[in-house]
């Protein structure tokens, strides 16, 4: 058995994705990670957490691994992309269906792709008679 420690995600500025994500989000930076850093820690909640890493060479192709996040704080997905594209991000591929499933993929400033789901309230509003 493995236990995840971190997600790694490339940048070419660690601290300021990591800070775009940190807005995001609500999490923390790591203690001490500071501008110029070449390796920048998101805290999250509970392991594994999200690590920022310079490295030398722009994204070129579709990301292989992605996060999946959803809205909290009784945003719905709808208001969560809303929320993420004033922030920078940019919606990438809609995939919301009219039967209110599906999700949007966005990328965040740096190009790196995810999507937004449904938030937890929508998911269950949903399964009700």
């Amino acid at each position: 058995m493995i236990e995840i420690h971190a997600v790694t995600l490339d940048a070419a500025d660690p601290y300021e994705i990591a800070t775009w994500w940190s807005r995001a989000t609500g999490w923390p930076l790591g203690e001490g990670d500071k501008p110029g850093d070449d390796e920048v820690m998101l805290r999250t909640p509970h392991d594994p957490f999200l690590l920022f890493i310079r490295v030398p060479e722009g994204k070129s192709v579709k990301n292989r691994v992605h996060l999946d996040v959803n809205g909290t704080e009784g945003r719905t997905r709808n208001e969560e992309v809303e929320r993420l594209t004033g922030m920078g991000a940019s919606v990438v591929d809609d995939r919301r269906l009219p039967d209110g499933s599906g999700w949007v993929v966005m990328n965040d400033p740096e190009g790196n792709e995810f999507c937004v789901c449904r938030s937890e309230a929508e998911r269950t509003a949903a399964a009700q008679p």
